[in-house]
């Protein structure tokens, strides 16, 4: 997840990169003027940025407007000492707010935020998914998506070198993917269908699937299985 922190304040740039990582964001760049991040912006695209709001020549919220009109997707955090500016930080595009000192818990919530508008917004637009392993990030791309499990609170998701964790319930998932050529073949399990190798017929008319590029296979449900055949047979026709 790319992101950009601007603050004219040394110490603040350096920790707040440091709470940063210790959350599992890595790709982060670095400005300590506004107009220098303005330039940055213009060439590189971010998915994220931190914005101090009292800084010379051009404050944070001036900023974010220049930053959004440049790219409208980037998501936008303020970062000031000063409270007031609350309201202000909203109308100009922030999805938060943070005071400092900040805390990990506050960029742990902020980053949280985050992920519920890429997962409810982006699908659509941007077609990725923000996923954790460990202490690491990921953007997914739909598209390299194989297959998603759920587990108790959370799901699986299954791309080619590994799989990572989104903290949604496995029926939320199916809903966002409506209309994208998932299907769920079983109450804790959905497949990409366009990832799907082969399918097997195994004892009580289940599917076992197998997918092209990895060595994984799941198993369909009874009812799953007959829903599945019929959905390929619509395609089909």
């Amino acid at each position: 997840m790319k992101t950009l922190i601007v603050d004219d304040e040394k110490l603040a740039l350096s920790r707040l990169k440091r709470l940063l990582e210790e959350e599992g964001v890595t790709d982060i760049q670095e400005c300590n003027n506004p107009i220098d991040a303005i330039k940055l912006v213009s060439k590189e695209k971010f998915d994220i940025a931190f914005l101090d709001i009292s800084m010379p020549n051009m404050s944070g919220l001036e900023l974010a407007q220049a930053i959004l009109d440049i790219n409208p997707k980037t998501f936008i955090i303020f970062q000031t000492a000063y409270s007031e500016h609350a309201l202000e930080a909203f109308q100009s595009g922030g999805v938060d707010y943070l005071l400092k000192p900040i805390s990990n818990e506050s960029i742990k919530k902020s980053l949280e935020k985050i992920e519920k508008y890429m997962i409810k917004e982006d699908i659509d637009s941007s077609k990725r998914i923000m996923a954790k392993r460990g202490n690491k990030l990921y953007l997914i791309d739909i598209e390299d998506i194989f297959y998603i499990k759920a587990d108790l609170d959370e799901v699986i998701i299954k791309i080619k070198h590994t799989d990572a964790y989104v903290r949604k319930k496995i029926g939320d998932m199916e809903k966002l993917l409506k209309g994208k050529n998932f299907f769920r073949i079983h109450r804790s399990c959905i497949v990409n269908v366009d990832k799907i190798k082969s399918m097997q017929s195994m004892e009580q008319s289940k599917l076992e699937i197998s997918f092209e590029g990895i060595d994984d296979v799941v198993t369909s449900s009874k009812d799953g299985a007959k829903e599945f055949r019929e959905y390929l047979e619509k395609r089909i026709l």
